[in-house]
């Protein structure tokens, strides 16, 4: 006897469903391709705790890393209100309180799974280098201080310490060449180190240090002076020295303090200020820093009437005299101070308070000396009426740029050598690549190359079109099974 209606369909619902079914496993199993996901996302979080200020900066990176070092980018910059930590002397506390608000917003940005494991480091420069000269237990108790909120914080805290100038000044060179994409670079679908790279030099100013970073054209002599580390897979030999009481701060003041030993009454007449400022100032905090020496017959206790007369060439020469050339007299490689130094070589970025300074002066265009030279001596001679008129709302730092601006051209042209024919090679830039130029960025590069790196995640994929095929007979396969049920339970024969 034959088969029913209903033992027929069921049947061939049955089949459907196998057939069905075995194609979508072949589309799966045999049409599939080995696919890579990308690494989970990397964080670290710098604070420049600078002379004047600090600022937070969030990196991130690929977990996979290439050629063991993270290919990072800026996620986010934070400026702390208040001034630089090594001003809490005498309130540590408040030191660390005052990183609160910009680490809150860093956290925010960083998905809260990764808190735990994101390195955070603080690196204080030259303004924390000199109050631990001046009292170190003060300097101790300010970085105990910011350590005990940081590692209070859900974060992976690495510590926090005083940078040497040396350090600041390779991870400074570091930044640069990276942002220029002079370490690494993305090409036909793969990082690799450039062929053809110009290494840049990097001119740092800060507010109470300056760094000078370069890879010279002939071997660095002394050994003091170079730094060397590995970045993608390749070996970098740079020279780099860091001159503390040399940032824009600390020679202001050394500035003024030298005018007022000169003076014989408490009225200083300062070429530097336009001519017609006065103001009066107390003498006793010009002597605090270690920068400035002192001499037994001052009374720090009086006040002095600063009074400017705004004379460029006499600037000049009061700027001359916190320098020693003469200790560089018959040595060709000397820059100042008895400093060796490598004649400067290849094209440089001057960034922090170089910046600054010029771009107040319009003067970031790669003007020709002698038009930076020029502008700098007629912004000098405006009469301070004028100046105050003409820039308002910046009062804080107005009466500083004539001496800031001819302090950079003595500190580059008689400092560090440069000369009328190497001047061009000089590009002012506070940013490259959208990311900050600093040591921090330089900093995060070195620290990715003690991250261990994290495999990527492999996965069996298919291609859209068979993707969508499979769709096609799951759906088959279940609606054949689901009707074979249906028949089973419902179909009532005759």
């Amino acid at each position: 006897m034959g088969l029913s209606l209903k033992e027929r369909v069921f049947t061939a619902l049955l089949g459907i469903a196998a057939a069905s079914g075995l194609t979508m496993l072949i589309l799966i199993l045999v049409k599939a391709t080995n696919v890579f996901l990308p690494a989970d996302t990397k964080f670290g979080i710098v604070f420049d705790a600078g002379s004047s200020h600090t600022s937070l900066f969030v990196y991130q990176w690929p977990a996979n890393k290439e050629k063991d070092t993270g290919v990072v980018s800026q996620a986010l910059t934070c400026q702390i209100e208040g001034p630089g930590i090594s001003s809490y002397a005498s309130d540590p506390a408040q030191a660390g309180e005052s990183l609160k608000s910009c680490l809150e917003e860093a956290l925010a940005l960083i998905p809260q799974s990764q808190h735990q494991e994101t390195p955070t480091f603080l690196g204080a420069t030259a303004g924390m280098r000199l109050l631990s000269q001046k009292n170190s237990s003060q300097a101790r108790d300010i970085l105990a201080a910011v350590s005990q909120i940081l590692s209070k914080s859900p974060v992976d805290f690495w510590g926090a310490k005083i940078l040497t100038g040396k350090d600041e000044g390779a991870f400074g060179w570091i930044t640069i060449n990276y942002v220029l994409g002079m370490l690494l670079k993305y090409s036909s679908g793969q990082w690799i180190l450039p062929e053809e790279r110009i290494l840049v030099g990097a001119l740092d100013l800060g507010g109470a240090s300056t760094q000078i970073s370069f890879v010279p054209q002939a071997p660095i002599l002394d050994q003091s002076t170079q730094a060397t580390f590995r970045l993608y897979g390749a070996n970098y030999s740079i020279y780099t020295h860091s001159y503390l009481c040399y940032g824009r701060d600390q020679v202001l003041r050394r500035l003024l303090a030298e005018l007022a030993q000169r003076s014989p009454v408490a009225r200083v007449r300062h070429p530097c200020y336009h001519s017609g400022y006065q103001a009066t100032l107390p003498l006793a905090p010009l002597y605090e820093s270690p920068c400035v020496h002192t001499t037994d017959s001052l009374n720090f206790t009086q006040n002095i009437t600063v009074e400017g007369i705004g004379n460029p060439g006499d600037c000049v020469a009061a700027l001359h005299r916190l320098f020693n050339f003469s200790s560089c007299k018959g040595q060709e490689d000397c820059a100042f101070n008895g400093v060796y130094q490598p004649p400067v070589h290849g094209q440089f970025y001057a960034f922090s308070n170089f910046y600054y300074t010029f771009h107040f002066l319009n003067l970031t265009s790669r003007q020709p000396l002698n038009i930076v030279n020029d502008t700098v001596w007629k912004f000098c001679q405006k009469p301070w009426k004028l100046v105050e008129a003409s820039y308002p709302g910046q009062e804080r730092w107005l009466r500083d740029y004539c001496a800031s601006g001819l302090y950079i051209l003595v500190l580059l042209l008689e400092g560090y050598k440069f000369s009328e024919e190497t001047w061009p090679n000089i590009q002012f830039q506070k940013q490259a690549g959208g990311m900050d130029i600093g040591w921090t960025l330089g900093y995060m590069l070195n620290l990715t190359g003690m991250i261990p790196a994290e495999a990527l995640t492999q996965w069996r994929a298919q291609s859209y079109s068979i993707w969508m095929a499979g769709v096609v007979f799951a759906v088959l396969t279940l609606s054949a099974i689901l009707g074979a049920a249906a028949v089973q339970l419902f179909w009532t024969q005759d």
